[in-house]
């Protein structure tokens, strides 16, 4: 197993590992993510993620993709862990598990106090996974999200009016 960093040339396997993961959890149709989108935003000027990507023997089995985040209780930045996908076909090989060890690395090597992330409350393979890793289970918080068009009337009709489709760099 080799675990590296993911390059330029990585983007369509990304995209196809993001399309897979978003099959597994049942929402395909939300992915409207495409390779330009990808490449312009982890492998810009400006990076806004950072990706590792897991392989057995020579072929790609997974990958990990993450971004920093901040605590203002804490006074310290974090790693957001976005998506943690391994092929099928070959989870129980530690695939997981070394991808989430190279996260948490990274984060302390980039001094995070916290390593977080969401995991769908019927995904009970990958909560007992999570847990397994001493994960622990924030219940008493609520994801909450905004978007689309409720994001642009919050922001205001003027706002609204100027917000670019494609973000710049």
């Amino acid at each position: 197993m080799n675990i590296r960093k993911a390059v330029a040339a990585d983007v369509p396997q990304i995209l196809a590992f993001i399309r897979a993961l978003a099959e597994y959890e049942r929402a395909p149709h939300e992915v409207s993510a495409t390779e330009a989108g990808l490449l312009r935003d982890g492998f810009g000027p400006r990076p806004f993620y950072d990706c590792l990507i897991a392989e057995l023997d020579g072929q790609p089995a997974g990958f990990a993709l993450f971004f920093f985040n901040y605590s203002t209780w804490k006074g310290r930045p974090g790693v957001y862990l976005e998506d943690l996908y391994v092929d099928p076909h070959l989870r129980g090989k530690g695939i997981g598990k070394a991808l989430l060890q190279r996260v948490a690395a990274f984060a302390l090597e980039n001094g995070c106090q916290r390593l977080q992330w969401e995991v769908l409350d019927w995904n009970t393979p990958a909560i007992d996974f999570y847990r397994a890793m001493g994960a622990e289970f924030l219940d008493e918080w609520r994801n909450v999200r905004i978007g689309g068009e409720a994001l642009a009337r919050l922001a205001g009709a003027e706002a609204a009016q100027t917000l670019p489709t494609e973000r710049a760099h």
